[in-house]
């Protein structure tokens, strides 16, 4: 885990104002917004951290993801402001200071169990609402695949040394 700086604090403010106005931007519902987005070439260049350094704007943004996708109205149910811009917030914190891709943390937890974590965690700071989200799926660590790599490791390890 990095800590965050004000680079990192520049594109988490961005991702927040594109989820934000993607409500009133975009014909599609929030989920699927943020499916793709999740899944998006645009996604990849934040988590790499050379997007800020485009100089591009939301609406550009919102071009390259229709550009990439098309267009669509498919899905109906807008999250509120608050929400949308929290859940990007977060979402790009994550990433940000675990190192992670958008992808892996969308697989990890989906827009709508942050949704139901916006009224007890929104007020927290996002590094505190991040370790209590972990914490409620049992883990402190969203990696789990090298979590258990390194205790297969320590049991071959135990095995090795007292057989041999």
């Amino acid at each position: 885990m990095i800590s965050i700086d004000s680079y990192g604090l520049r594109l988490c403010s961005f991702q927040a104002e594109l989820f934000e106005r993607s409500i009133q931007s975009l014909d599609c519902g929030s989920k699927i917004f943020i499916r793709r987005f999740m899944y998006s070439e645009l996604a990849v260049r934040l988590d790499s951290g050379s997007y800020y350094y485009e100089a591009s704007g939301i609406e550009d943004a919102f071009d390259e993801l229709e550009r990439q996708y098309g267009k669509t109205e498919y899905g109906h149910q807008k999250f509120s402001a608050e929400e949308m811009h929290w859940i990007g917030y977060i979402y790009r914190y994550w990433a940000y200071t675990y190192e992670k891709s958008s992808k892996h943390l969308f697989k990890f937890i989906k827009p709508e169990k942050l949704r139901t974590l916006f009224f007890p965690y929104h007020s927290l700071d996002p590094a505190q609402a991040i370790e209590r989200i972990l914490e409620s799926n049992g883990t402190g660590d969203i990696d789990q695949i090298a979590r258990g790599v390194e205790i297969l490791r320590r049991v071959r390890r135990k095995y090795n040394s007292s057989i041999g």
